[in-house]
């Protein structure tokens, strides 16, 4: 325990090649010596110096108090109580529960752990489907692919650029009163749609409008 002002120095290593950071505590008195402020790493490199923070038996005392702190029950909770709650079960009618709010505790923290388990589980299966899509084509065993896809409920699919050109015709009417520009009407009044949910249309560019 520091009894007396003290300093807490900071140090960072090479970041290419170390990357540690060390930080020395030293009661005064007991520092470096005047006008040196030197660190070696542990891999043998020169540190390079950070900064340096004053400290106090003051301030220490009280982080001590702080990390021997624990958190207060609060007067008005009751494990045992028994709480009225709606289950929610998609859009179907809403329906009552009653538990106690120990029980209740131990769903919340359960549903918790289950979400952690079903995002590390969906990460695994994203990078079994990058593998198995990228080894599909080539490799001489597709059969066994296809069923480890299948046990994973993985849609053995790959994304396709494309460009396709569209020769549309039609007609459109014009005032004759007015200044009109055929191709800036069309550029800014046609466009291309999908009717298959697989094709996402990207850029559109109308080209070559003219008079038939």
């Amino acid at each position: 325990m520091m009894t007396t002002n003290g300093t807490k120095y900071t140090f960072v290593c090479d970041p290419d090649e170390c990357d540690s950071l060390v930080e020395l505590t030293t009661v005064d008195g007991f520092g470096f010596p005047n006008g040196v402020v030197e660190n070696t790493c542990p891999c043998g490199r020169k540190m390079s110096y950070i900064g340096a923070t004053i400290l106090s038996s003051t301030n220490q005392t009280k982080e001590e108090q702080m990390e021997t702190t624990t958190p207060t029950v609060p007067e008005t909770y009751n494990p045992d109580l028994l709480v009225t709650y709606k289950v929610i079960r998609g859009y179907s009618d809403a329906e009552y529960a009653t538990d106690k709010v120990t029980s209740i505790e131990w769903d919340l923290h359960n549903a918790r752990q289950a979400q952690k388990t079903n995002s590390v589980l969906q990460g695994k299966i994203d990078n079994a489907k990058d593998i198995i899509t990228e080894a599909y084509a080539e490799s001489e065993d597709q059969e066994t692919l296809r069923a480890i896809a299948e046990a994973l409920g993985i849609e053995l699919t790959r994304t396709v650029e494309f460009t396709a050109t569209i020769e549309v015709s039609g007609t459109v009417e014009v005032d004759l009163l007015e200044d009109y520009e055929l191709e800036d009407d069309i550029a800014d009044n046609l466009y291309v749609d999908s009717q298959s949910g697989r094709i996402e249309i990207g850029d559109i560019e109308v080209c070559h409008v003219r008079e038939a």
